[in-house]
């Protein structure tokens, strides 16, 4: 699998990353119920497949998803890069999440992850979010700190502006940032990739399918359980709900004429983008990062990134006309 180098960090990511929060295995903080024997089955594929990189979070099924990437590390010889993150921290019936950026807790956080995960060193550390703001400059000097002590080695950060980002660099180069980033998610175009390509900062983008609405597939809310977080998304909810929907055959379409599915075609429209150094995918089975892995190799044309835009265009107007 094709790899790109992150920022001026010495790691080379492949251009697909996994990402683990549909493994989190509870409807609490994850997407519902779910297999650990699959969620380990997905992992060794993917890194069969050239995938080098895992992408989790403590917040995961509070610590769930962690212990599972952790499972599947045990026993392996060559392990691939893994990524968490500080924020999130709960009371022993994890009823109560709390939200800790102060240095105390920070280095508490990370070694928790080091427990759950099961290795001595977190080679991706980042925060997660920068709230409280508060503390997120003394979240980011013991990042730093973290780091000249050997306990994690690149350290970066999530869901940051570029203003935000501005105001910690001083402290310590930042590696890489972890923005959304999708078709339905564009934000990050307002500047932000850009900003980031000139100060050669790496980025990773997360919800690249926007939680299943790019992948092609027939997604059923009403399937969800109840506190599935994606009921929670602005994507799911109407009237975007149902003109979302309509995406997923119209991607597909355009991406079956060159041989590919409505998953490649929304990683591969991240991969467009030379600021982006891997785009993160979430599969809950073996199969689904069989399918999206090959991405990685598709370099999309001026004419398919014309079609995903002309389809974009298309939703936008049903959007204006439903009143969104």
């Amino acid at each position: 699998m094709k790899t790109r180098k992150l920022g001026l960090a010495p790691l080379h990511l492949s251009t697909v990353g996994l990402g683990t929060w549909p493994m989190a295995g509870t409807d609490r903080f994850g997407w519902g119920p779910q297999d650990d024997d699959i969620s380990i089955k997905t992992i060794y594929r993917a890194l069969e497949l050239g995938v080098n990189w895992i992408d989790t979070a403590p917040i995961y099924g509070t610590g769930h998803a962690e212990e599972v990437v952790g499972k599947a590390l045990k026993g392996m010889s060559q392990k691939p890069l893994i990524a968490t993150k500080a924020l999130f921290m709960w009371k022993p019936d994890k009823t109560t999440i709390l939200v800790r950026l102060d240095r105390e807790r920070v280095r508490q956080q990370c070694q928790l992850s080091i427990q759950r995960l099961g290795v001595d060193f977190i080679d991706m550390y980042m925060i997660h979010w920068p709230d409280p703001w508060v503390y997120v400059e003394e979240a980011w000097e013991t990042l730093a700190e973290l780091k000249k002590e050997g306990k994690v080695g690149c350290i970066g950060v999530s869901n940051f502006s570029t203003e935000q980002m501005e105001m910690v660099k001083s402290v310590h180069h930042i590696a890489f940032l972890e923005p959304p980033y999708s078709m339905l998610e564009r934000g990050a175009e307002n500047g932000l990739l850009d900003y980031c390509g000139k100060n050669n900062i790496g980025v990773v983008t997360y919800s690249s399918l926007q939680q299943g609405l790019l992948a092609g597939g027939t997604i059923d809310i009403n399937k969800f359980t109840p506190r599935d977080v994606r009921r929670t998304s602005p994507h799911y909810q109407e009237p975007e709900y149902s003109i979302n929907l309509k995406l997923g055959p119209e991607l597909a379409a355009l991406a079956k004429q060159s041989g590919h599915t409505a998953a490649q075609l929304g990683i591969a429209w991240n991969l467009r983008r030379p600021e982006v150094t891997s785009a993160i995918t979430g599969p809950r089975t073996p199969a689904e990062i069989e399918d999206t892995a090959k991405a990685a190799e598709w370099q999309l044309t001026a004419a398919e990134i014309a079609g995903v835009e002309k389809i974009l265009a298309q939703r936008q107007e049903a959007l204006k006309s439903a009143g969104k």
